[in-house]
C-alpha cells in the first residue's frame, strides 16, 4: 500500500511497484484515509509519507500497527531529520527511506520490508542504534530480563548480532548459517520475548547489554 499526499509521486511509487511484481492493494493521499484503507486491506507492507493533511505519517504508523502488528511500515519521507526518523521507528515503522532514493532502492527496500528487516538510507541506522543505546544507559526494567534466558544458544548469538545492526546476510555470513536460517531464528526469538519486528528486537537486545563485543 501507497500513502502520500502528492498524487503523481504516489502514481509514480505504485506504478514502479507493480511492474516489478508487486500487489498493490490500495493508495491514500492522507492520513484518516490511509489509517481506514490499511485496515480494510492489510497490507503485507505500508510504504507511508510522514508529512500528510488530517494525520501525521507517525500516528497513521502507530495506529495501523497497534491494530494489526503484521504489517510492516516502510516510511518514505522527504526529510531525513534525526526527530522524524526517531519519531517514526517509535510509532511502529520498520524502516525508513529517504524520497531521494533510486527506484531499484526501494523495490530492494520493500522486498527486505516484507522480510522483515530493518532498512535505512544509508547513516540513518546507526542514528537509531546509537539513540537505543544512549536510552539504554537508564536502569532496564526488571520484567523483561526474565526472557534471556528462553531463547538458545544460537538465538542469543543471532540476537547479539542484530543489536550490532548487523544485516541478515551478515549474519549468514559470520555464523556460517543460511539465509533462511538466519529469518527462522529472528522470528523464532521475536515470538518468545513477545516482540513485533526487527527494529523492536534491536532496541530489547541493546538494553539487556547484548550489542557489546
Amino acid at each position: 500500500m501507497v500513502v502520500d499526499d502528492h498524487p503523481m509521486l504516489r502514481e509514480a511509487v505504485a506504478r514502479d511497484l507493480a511492474e516489478a511484481g508487486f500487489e498493490v492493494v490500495a493508495t491514500a493521499g492522507d492520513g484518516e484515509q490511509a489509517v481506514r484503507r490499511a485496515r480494510a486491506a492489510r497490507p503485507a507492507v505500508l510504504l507511508l509519507d510522514l508529512n500528510l493533511p488530517l494525520l501525521a505519517g507517525a500516528e497513521v504508523c502507530r495506529q495501523v500497527v497497534a491494530a494489526d502488528p503484521a504489517v510492516r511500515v516502510l516510511v518514505l519521507s522527504a526529510s531525513g531529520e534525526q526527530a522524524d526518523v526517531l519519531a517514526a521507528v517509535k510509532s511502529g515503522a520498520t524502516g525508513y527511506l529517504v524520497k531521494s532514493a533510486g527506484r531499484d532502492e526501494l523495490l530492494d527496500a520493500v522486498r527486505r520490508t516484507a522480510a522483515g528487516e530493518p532498512v535505512f538510507t544509508p547513516g540513518l541506522a546507526g542514528l537509531v542504534l546509537g539513540e537505543y543505546r544512549r536510552l539504554a544507559v537508564a536502569p532496564p526494567a526488571p520484567a523483561p530480563a526474565a526472557a534471556v534466558p528462553q531463547l538458545t544458544g544460537r538465538e542469543t548469538e543471532v540476537l547479539r548480532m542484530v543489536a550490532k545492526g548487523l544485516s541478515y546476510r551478515q549474519i549468514a555470513e559470520r555464523l556460517v548459517l543460511s539465509h533462511r536460517t538466519v529469518q527462522n531464528h529472528v522470528q523464532n526469538t521475536l515470538g518468545k520475548l513477545q516482540l513485533h519486528n526487527r527494529v523492536e528486537l534491536a532496541r530489547y537486545a541493546i538494553e539487556q547489554g547484548l550489542d557489546g563485543d
